[in-house]
């Protein structure tokens, strides 16, 4: 009997010895809290995307409190409104947010390319790629196992005939599917202006990409020489386009013989689908 009222007091006497030294150690060795900081987080989103540059919400929060960036205008997710709501617990200048949404370079789909194997086995992309590139016959091309759909928190990103397709309703421009994606697919468009678009990323020999896509990049150049601004160039058998140049005249995608490239105007997307 003694013995064991004699155990429990002794845990019992080290279970508060060990709350009083905790609790004296959480009062000499807390971390100030910034007020400011905390604030700032309260009207970001909470996307943790890191689109801002920082390490999520609060590492962008505790970036402006601190001063290490005076720049309210960097959460793609909170728009221009959150950069004012920023703006008005700072006393910093607002900024503008332009609008973007993300696009998928890749035509790929089930009647474009075909499948060099059959694959059976985990249905993500990141597994899949490891396999030779994943199952289809383009080795660069989208794999459509949804990885971005996984990482997208808006319901944004459906899969249509074996490719990633992004409804620009739906898309905040967290950038989290751009990262998801290991064929490196996915960028971000303006949505407030068009913009010419190489919907595909094979870097092939046109020769190779004709037999293996119908609408891959074949890099015969036409594009380059009917841009009036300078804007395309064919980077490893591939044709590029340098949006800050880009007036979207339609030219390349005219002489385009493969229907690579075309204009992509993700306002009028939005007013299709009802916004």
């Amino acid at each position: 009997m003694y013995p064991i009222l004699l155990a429990v007091i002794i845990v019992a006497g080290i279970g508060l010895i060990s709350g009083l030294g905790l609790a004296v150690a959480a009062k000499f060795m807390a971390v100030p809290v910034d007020e400011n900081a905390e604030n700032i987080e309260a009207v970001l989103p909470g996307a943790n995307c890191g689109a801002c540059g920082f390490s999520g919400c609060s590492g962008y929060a505790a970036a402006l409190a601190e001063g290490k960036t005076k720049d309210t205008a960097l959460c793609a997710p909170g728009g221009s409104e959150v950069s004012k709501q920023i703006a008005e617990i700072t006393g910093l200048a607002a900024g503008e947010v332009l609008p973007s949404a993300a696009v998928v370079l890749c035509q790929g789909n089930y009647h474009n390319t075909g499948d060099k194997i059959v694959y059976s086995g985990a249905k993500t992309c990141k597994m899949a790629n490891q396999l030779y590139g994943g199952p289809k016959d383009c080795s660069y091309g989208c794999i459509g196992f949804g990885d971005c759909i996984e990482a997208c928190e808006y319901g944004a990103i459906h899969i249509c005939d074996g490719v990633a397709r992004v409804n620009p309703l739906l898309c905040r421009a967290c950038t989290k599917c751009v990262k998801a994606c290991p064929k490196q697919l996915i960028e971000m468009m303006p949505l407030n202006e068009a913009k010419a678009a190489v919907l595909c990323a094979n870097k092939d020999k046109g020769a190779v990409t004709r037999k293996l896509c119908k609408t891959g990049c074949i890099a015969c150049t036409r594009c380059v020489k009917a841009c009036p601004e300078g804007a395309i160039a064919i980077t490893d058998n591939c044709a590029e386009v340098d949006y800050s140049k880009c007036t979207a005249c339609g030219k390349c995608a005219e002489v385009c013989p493969t229907k690579s490239i075309q204009i992509i105007d993700l306002q009028k997307a939005m007013r299709k689908t009802g916004a």
